[in-house]
């Protein structure tokens, strides 16, 4: 996800605007950071094929804002990475509940056939081999990646459901690439031995 050094400075001084307790920042850093924040939507959809009969990214976009405007509330932001980091939290956090609203024992989703719709916009991916090939084990995945531990989490937020390179998500958090090489491949591996410790591979 490209990003405008510029931008991100405008974006730096509404966070300390909040940081300092003006009541209109959180609205005007949403409202600033609108346009990426539906590209980070987008890139988060295409991990849920499932529910691209039933809603819309649009939709899932209004919804997830007003979970972010609530959490802002409550949420000391710190940086441009945190409230990235925040957004696609509370835009997981959406997904995962419209998943079980479909998908759960009286779903309407539950037993309709879903036919693959493709992604509107591409993102980062994992192997192929990690991906789930099934309604049940993606939801599964998308909620054990909200277990992973925070630097995992982050950085599965990042290059998974953000679509960032290694390189990219190396420079947002300020550490290494092969630092973040680390942290992606115990990501990887923390979701492998969760999504198969029944012992189904």
């Amino acid at each position: 996800m490209p990003k405008s050094s510029g931008s991100d400075t405008q974006l730096r001084g509404l966070i300390d605007h909040a940081l300092a307790g003006d009541p209109s920042a959180h609205d005007a850093l949403v409202h600033h950071a609108c346009e990426r924040l539906l590209r980070l939507t987008r890139r988060a959809f295409r991990g849920y094929p499932y529910l691209r009969r039933w809603e819309a990214t649009d939709d899932v976009f209004q919804n997830a804002m007003v979970r972010l405007h609530r959490a802002l509330k409550d949420v000391r932001v710190e940086s441009v990475s945190h409230f990235f980091n925040l957004a696609g939290v509370q835009i997981r956090r959406e997904l995962n509940d419209l998943s079980r609203h479909y998908f759960g024992p009286e779903g309407e989703g539950a037993n309709h056939h879903t036919d693959h719709m493709p992604a509107d916009e591409a993102g980062g991916s994992l192997d192929s081999a990690d991906e789930p090939e099934d309604l049940s084990r993606w939801t599964r995945f998308h909620e054990e990646c909200e277990r992973l531990p925070a630097e995992d989490r982050e950085v599965m937020n990042l290059v998974y459901y953000q679509g960032l390179t290694q390189e990219e998500a190396a420079k947002v958090l300020g550490i290494s690439h092969r630092t973040l090489k680390r942290r992606w491949f115990s990501a990887r591996t923390r979701l492998h031995g969760a999504l198969n410790e029944d012992g189904v591979s």
